[in-house]
């Protein structure tokens, strides 16, 4: 008798575990950054690498204002004139929400140094942090 007792419990227990086994959603990331933060870091580091730190003279114009952990979830980062840091973003490079889709904009696009922007741009989007070559 009391081995039906046992037998009947686990088998109820077993029938509400089967009930609770649902479609699971996917843990968030062990970061918790979303995936607009990470891709904007990730460009971030390499554009202040390539273009700030590493004193290329395309860039000596310009300075970068950070604004990657923004209460507006836009990271992003701005390109403004090197003297004038409250000065009109000339370049907008942002992601928004849970999307790693940059986008890049800003008057520097219309300007030669354009088609070097976006190619470091998406270079570094896809993971490579190398610098490449200059404009």
């Amino acid at each position: 008798m009391k081995t039906l007792r046992i037998l009947a419990a686990t088998a109820v227990v077993i029938g509400l575990a089967a009930c609770n086994s649902g479609p699971k959603t996917p843990p968030p990331s062990s970061s918790g950054k979303s995936a607009s933060l990470r891709s904007m870091e990730q460009v971030a580091i390499a554009a202040h690498k390539c273009w700030f730190a590493s004193k290329d003279p395309a860039f000596k114009k310009y300075q970068m204002a950070n604004e990657l952990n923004n209460f507006g979830g836009t990271p992003r980062f701005l390109l403004v004139p090197a003297k004038q840091y409250g000065a009109r973003p000339l370049l907008v490079v942002q992601a928004q929400g849970n999307s790693s889709q940059v986008q890049v904009f800003g008057p520097l696009m219309s300007e030669a140094l354009g088609s070097r922007i976006t190619s470091d741009i998406n270079r570094w989007r896809s993971g490579d942090a190398s610098c490449g070559s200059a404009a």
